[in-house]
């Protein structure tokens, strides 16, 4: 009996019967996206903070990356030139992050107006272009107000925070 057994695993493997199971598979496709995410994560305008949003809004990142992109679209037509300069300057790859929002090309008829932007629900509707839920505007801005205040100071989060009420 002991002979058997392994003589019979190993037809099972030659045969293809022993397969990796659904589950093994699974695991590997998640572990092939994780890899992918973390790649495109590290490749975006400003791979902390579309890091930070991937996980919070549970997006990916070119969502992420579109979803900051708008927010700092809205942002930027309610602050006064030199308060929209503390925030911007708080955030290294501005302008890749207000880029990818335009070139997202669903959503690139939104930001030819920015200025159209009257209210956050007119920028739910950009992330709904962008495949995320309107409900997800909510979720971004306390993240991208902690990096901004994090990163340029106290003043230049709550100039955001006013900016994004």
């Amino acid at each position: 009996m002991r002979k058997v057994f392994p003589t019979v695993c190993a037809l099972l493997l030659v045969s293809g019967l022993a397969a990796a199971s659904p589950t093994t598979t699974s695991r590997a496709q998640a572990t092939s996206t994780r890899a992918q995410q973390k790649s495109e994560i590290r490749q975006s305008a400003n791979p902390t903070l579309v890091g930070e949003l991937t996980r919070e809004l549970n997006a990916t990142p070119q969502q992420a990356e579109g979803a900051a992109g708008a927010l700092f679209h809205y942002a930027q037509s309610k602050l006064a030139p030199p308060d929209w300069q503390a925030v911007a300057k708080a955030v290294p790859g501005m302008n890749g992050l207000l880029s990818a929002a335009e070139a997202n090309q669903s959503a690139k008829n939104t930001f030819k107006n920015a200025v159209g932007f009257s209210t956050l629900a007119d920028v739910g509707q950009t992330f709904q272009k962008l495949g995320l839920t309107p409900d997800k505007v909510e979720e971004a801005v306390p993240v991208l107000v902690s990096y901004v205040k994090k990163n340029g100071g106290a003043h230049a989060g709550q100039l955001l925070a006013n900016a994004l009420k």
